[in-house]
């Protein structure tokens, strides 16, 4: 099978990517076709995704665990460029774990997970959705419950404040009823 490999060097991981059938013209970096109904509405470990940005690219899903959290993740990438490399446009990710007890405990699992140095991290309080968030421009995370909290990251170079926040809103639990 012919393929590219991306690395996401942030999670450690590593997945094969097929060869995308769209091609890179002159007039664009990359190669994104509009979403599908499949990239439009899904789910994810629960959690509905209701919205998401024009332009993204096509979606994988990852799994792993970091310090007693375990992480879902779907990442949408476009690409290939004219040198083979697939871009990340946007992520979402659930979190679960005990050690994720309210907004302050996210925060600081966050940044022990993310390498930042504590109060250099420019945050903005947020409601997500009617959940309490953080906003640092190109992410924004928000605890949940006890145990489950919700990340969206977005490029910062292709898309906007308002699209990772419009995002992360329809990025909620499946309804129980």
């Amino acid at each position: 099978m012919t393929g590219s490999t991306v690395v996401l060097a942030s999670l450690g991981l590593s997945a094969a990517v097929p060869a995308s059938a769209h091609e890179v013209t002159a007039a664009s970096a990359y190669a994104a076709a509009p979403p599908s109904t499949e990239q439009r509405a899904d789910t994810l470990d629960g959690f509905v995704i209701g919205h998401l940005p024009e332009g993204i690219g096509r979606p994988s899903d990852f799994e792993y665990e970091w310090g007693d959290v375990s992480f879902h993740s779907r990442v949408w990438e476009t690409g290939p460029d004219a040198e083979g490399a697939y871009k990340v446009d946007l992520t979402v990710k659930t979190l679960r774990g005990e050690r994720l007890t309210d907004l302050e405990a996210l925060n600081k699992f966050l940044i022990e997970y993310e390498e930042k140095e504590p109060g250099s991290w420019q945050l903005t309080p947020v409601k997500v959705g009617g959940y309490d968030g953080l906003f640092a421009g190109d992410e924004v995370f928000y605890f949940i419950e006890p145990g489950v909290a919700a990340e969206v990251t977005v490029d910062p170079e292709r898309f906007t404040d308002e699209d990772v926040l419009d995002t992360a809103a329809e990025f909620r639990p499946e309804s129980k009823t």
